[in-house]
């Protein structure tokens, strides 16, 4: 994987995993680290650039505090790089003089399982297939998609493990979660009987004198939703960038922003229904 979903545990986490060695040395060295920062254009949230140097643990988790607020994607790419120079060292065997630890290990899996990435105790990372998950769990690995959306990440637009993107994949849990199940359908009709489900209204249901504002803004979420979902690429995923050929990067982003949005948006109404 060249990208990992970050947060603030994982920060931690994988601080820990290259902490200062209390015996002479333990790879991956400082070098190592600048590389993976180099490698992810960071240099510049580098405490080491300027000023004393600080350590190892520190290093990367400044760097990563950093690129997580104002370079998100830049810090998932740092974390892919820095997981896979920890594994190249020997990080994760027991017999390497740089083995990091069962306790150190088991801590970043548990903070990568809910942003629906497996570690293996080798150190290979795997996308979680959310075929495998339903209920609250599959409605938490959602929230990490639509959660990674909304910062513009584009890999968040589709749904690791599925045939479908992230709004599509959302409507789908929603009427799972609320009627038992979802027949087959295109998306207008896949997303209008979740709107439906979830009380939000669609441009189906005409606007009555003294409704609240939140209706016509649901339905301008409905109007956008279908809209985006037209600038898809059909050939699906797997076939390279989920967009029409002609849209450009910033178009792109914009539109992962709002199927962040929107998703979310359902999936907290979802989770007020469930309560």
């Amino acid at each position: 994987m060249n990208k990992v979903p970050v947060d603030d545990t994982v920060v931690y986490a994988l601080a820990q995993l290259v902490d200062d060695a209390q015996t002479e040395r333990r790879d991956p060295s400082h070098s190592d680290i600048e590389f993976q920062i180099k490698k992810a254009g960071l240099e510049h949230a580098d405490p080491n650039k300027e000023g004393p140097p600080v350590g190892k643990a520190k290093r990367v988790r400044a760097v990563l505090t950093w690129s997580l607020e104002n370079r998100p994607e830049s810090s998932e790419i740092f974390t892919a790089g820095m997981i896979s120079s920890i594994k190249a060292c020997g990080g994760f065997r027991e017999d390497s003089p740089n083995y990091t630890g069962s306790d150190a290990i088991k801590n970043l899996s548990d903070a990568l399982k809910p942003l629906a990435i497996l570690l293996a105790g080798d150190g290979s990372l795997t996308p979680l297939a959310l075929e495998t998950l339903s209920g609250e769990k599959l409605t938490e690995a959602l929230q990490t998609y639509a959660h990674r959306a909304k910062k513009g990440i584009e890999d968040a637009a589709l749904v690791v493990g599925t045939s479908k993107d992230l709004m599509e994949a959302v409507a789908a849990h929603v009427l799972q979660e609320l009627w038992g199940q979802y027949p087959p359908a295109n998306f207008p009709t896949l997303l209008g009987q979740a709107f439906t489900a979830l009380d939000m209204s669609t441009p189906a249901e005409t606007e009555k004198s003294g409704e609240h504002p939140r209706k016509n803004m649901e339905r301008k979420m409905y109007d956008l939703a279908r809209a985006i979902n037209r600038l898809r690429n059909k050939q699906g995923t797997g076939h390279g960038r989920p967009w029409l050929p002609d849209l450009d990067q910033n178009e792109a982003k914009v539109a992962i922003e709002f199927i962040g949005t929107i998703s979310e948006s359902m999936l907290d109404k979802l989770k007020q229904k469930k309560s």
